[in-house]
């Protein structure tokens, strides 16, 4: 790290984190130049990243550097130490609602083309394409994830548990996934003996070759993996899962993750959307095709492009009435579950759903039992083993839960969230191969005309990371610790054969359990029952599903999780949690000037982000900081200084004047450094003195609209002034 290097990088983001940072950044950068701390900031936001992406559009004032590329490189390095906030992992919706914002505030970026024909079409595309999705976690996460409830969050779950929904043994709620030809069961996967590069080919029934992906390089020791998705198998199950539900009375609701997985489901999410309006497509499918319509990108989009043409519209009504109601986004504006592809995504709709008694949200505004389709049946048996669970035993009770932390295999693009280079939706009937560069033909497979075929890796360093990071966890733990790993399938059956060597080796192989994840998802919440607590030790995927499913059940939320990211090199990466209401705390902040964004996972960051400093950098100062930060943290929670929902409530702004009240009342009553005592005495006593004055100020002009000059790009300006609303407050921090 060089001199002009910050110590801490807190990450510049989007939507009601960011805005959360507007006040609560300039707090942390002032009690940290207290101890001769730098906090520096890199903009790895969606606007930020589109306009890195074509600096040749941009006048020269408005050119920004990459900063997801210049992060990339710094948690390589043993320096590194990044708070990392949630940031949009965008949909197509998403991206082009993005550029039309930018283009309008005078940023000469191209349109997103959905169908490139020229070059610089093609160019363009493939510039949002590498920026759409998951683009910025596989980059930074250059080490395997530590989540877990901090200690002063459970603790104050457990002493003030929030409301769960009652589980009814006669719910109708369920999973529905594919039994056959999806991803799970077209799966094989092998591990490399040695350095390979390999090509991935498409061979068409008249013997056409298309190279779809070439020079894909992986290193020794490399397990990789290949599958697909039977479009055809996947309507049949769409089309037979709609009757079903029609016929059960209750909500049709389908859960993806269009996000992350940012080719292969949305191209599922559009098989959906027109199967449920199947009748409207075999109808009207030329002119809706004329008319731009890509069911891929919701239904949403489609209504607005059919608007106008009577008979389309028409054809639709008929058609919605005919099948089940559809589980509702918000059910106030007809916003339905095959509206946006991003809408919904499983990892936060789905516990909702369990957390609500198996109930979700009908068009009439009430709540129904739904039938949960989630076609692919690798993770499926999670949430049918949750949702059977509460059938059998009523709901989990907060208040004497136990809980499950989670170690995730994650580092260097592990598993399915790296596969987005390697996805493809096949153009013909054939058969898609991966050939080595010595020839040998690793994986093969026959496809057909729309099928969704793709491949998946994961380096043999993280996995060993990741087994040994697991063992350090068991032994400060002493927690029961399962490996969720199924050994009838071919991934999880390859990382087996790495994962009881190295538990052998160590002597440690009688401290663990391996079972796949329906049997898993038993034991851990047959265990957190009885009050006791777990380590889920488990793949990406899962790891992104779990450390949301648990801390939603025990917490009320997964925004306040712990979460530490050992890099591989030796730096740290601290994330602050999930952000997946963000898009309704800014409407509300918008509509009547009310934050409810909770910053607790970015206080528990911040603590352990200058406690990491303290011990890599033995700075005395820091761990101070950091452990002052455990104090005003805990402060928050015990005296309830959190925020509420609704206009009236104490919001995010408040909570950010106590935490910082608190964090210099810890800083002045420590006496391990009289001189940081001595800084934050006054402070304290102002902060304590004028809260009168500070709580007027904050909470003047609440329930009134704001403006922020954008939703994807605001204005610095503007925010600051809506955020940071207290003079007195502001000139205290200084």
């Amino acid at each position: 790290m060089t001199d002009s290097t910050p110590d801490i990088i807190y990450t510049k983001v989007d939507e009601a984190p960011e805005l959360a940072s507007a006040s609560l950044l300039p707090i942390i950068q002032s009690f940290a130049s207290a101890a001769g701390v730098s906090i520096g900031t890199r903009d790895i936001s969606l606007a930020g990243r589109i306009l890195a992406a074509f600096p040749e559009h941009l006048k020269d004032d408005q050119r920004v550097p990459d900063d997801l590329a210049i992060l990339g490189d710094l948690v390589k390095t043993p320096d590194a130490n990044v708070i990392k906030l949630p940031n949009i992992s965008a949909s197509v919706p998403q991206l082009v609602a993005a550029v039309k914002e930018l283009q309008a505030q005078g940023y000469a970026i191209p349109d997103y083309p959905e169908t490139p024909s020229t070059d610089a079409e093609k160019a363009a595309r493939a510039k949002y394409d590498a920026i759409k999705g998951s683009a910025v976690n596989p980059v930074l996460r250059e080490g395997n994830s530590d989540r877990r409830a901090a200690t002063a969050v459970k603790k104050y779950a457990q002493s003030h548990p929030h409301r769960m929904g009652d589980w009814s043994k006669d719910s109708k709620t369920r999973v529905a996934a594919m039994d056959g030809g999806d991803f799970r069961s077209n799966e094989v996967s092998a591990t490399l003996p040695k350095t390979a590069t390999a090509k991935i080919v498409h061979v068409a029934a008249d013997g056409t070759e298309t190279v779809l992906k070439d020079a894909v390089k992986y290193p020794e020791g490399t397990v990789v993996d290949a599958t697909y998705m039977s479009a055809q198998a996947l309507d049949a199950f769409l089309a037979d899962e709609i009757e079903k539900t029609k016929a059960e009375g209750v909500l049709f609701s389908l859960h993806l993750k269009a996000t992350m997985m940012k080719v292969s489901d949305p191209i599922i999410f559009g098989h959906a959307v027109r199967e449920f309006l199947k009748p409207v497509f075999d109808a009207h499918g030329k002119e809706m095709k004329a008319l731009g319509v890509n069911p891929n990108s919701g239904l949403g989009d489609l209504l607005a492009r059919v608007k106008d043409h009577d008979g389309i519209m028409t054809a639709i009504g008929a058609v919605m009435d005919a099948r089940p109601p559809l589980y509702m986004v918000d059910s106030d504006r007809d916003i339905t579950n095959l509206h946006v592809p991003s809408d919904v995504i499983i990892d936060a709709s789905m516990p909702a759903l369990i957390r609500a008694g198996g109930k979700g949200w009908g068009p009439d505004g009430k709540e129904h039992d739904a039938v949960c389709v989630i076609p692919d049946n690798s993770y499926a048996p999670v949430y049918d083993a949750a949702i059977e669970f509460f059938k059998a035993n009523g709901k989990l009770n907060p208040a004497t839960a136990g809980t499950v932390q989670n170690l995730g295999l994650m580092a260097q693009k592990a598993e399915e969230y790296g596969s987005h280079p390697t996805t493809f939706e096949i153009p013909a009937d054939g058969t898609v191969r991966m050939v080595l560069d010595d020839g040998t033909v690793l994986h093969e497979h026959g496809v057909d005309a729309g099928d969704i075929w793709r491949s998946a890796s994961t380096r043999k360093a993280p996995i060993e990371d990741w087994v040994n990071l697991a063992i350090e966890r068991q032994k400060a733990t002493g927690y029961r610790s399962i490996f969720w790993l199924d050994e009838t399938r071919a991934h999880d059956a390859e990382l087996i054969a790495y994962v009881k060597p190295i538990l052998e080796a160590k002597g440690v192989a009688d401290k663990f359990e391996i079972m796949a994840p329906r049997e898993a998802t038993i034991a851990s919440l047959e265990t957190i029952t009885k009050g006791e607590n777990t380590i889920a030790i488990t793949g990406n995927v899962l790891r992104d599903y779990l450390t949301d499913l648990f801390p939603i059940l025990e917490l009320a939320t997964s925004a306040k999780m712990l979460s530490i990211v050992k890099l591989m090199q030796g730096g740290g990466l601290f994330e602050t949690g999930a952000g997946g209401s963000a898009p309704k705390h800014v409407q509300q902040l918008q509509s009547e000037n009310h934050l409810r964004w909770d910053s607790l996972g970015e206080f528990c960051a911040l603590g352990e982000s200058f406690k990491f400093l303290g011990d890599v950098k033995d700075n005395a100062k820091a761990r101070i900081l950091g452990d002052a930060v455990e104090v005003a943290t805990q402060g928050v929670l015990d005296h309830d200084r959190s925020p509420g929902r609704k206009v009236g409530d104490p919001d995010n702004r408040d909570s950010h004047y106590w935490f910082a009240r608190y964090w210099a009342e810890a800083l002045a009553a420590q006496t391990e450094d009289a001189e940081l005592a001595a800084h934050f005495r006054p402070i304290a006593e102002q902060l304590a003195d004028r809260e009168d004055e500070i709580v007027a100020e904050l909470h003047a002009g609440r329930g009134k609209p704001v403006d922020q000059g954008g939703y994807y790009h605001p204005d610095a300006g503007k925010t600051a002034h809506i955020m940071r609303p207290s003079p007195t407050l502001n000139a205290i921090i200084g």
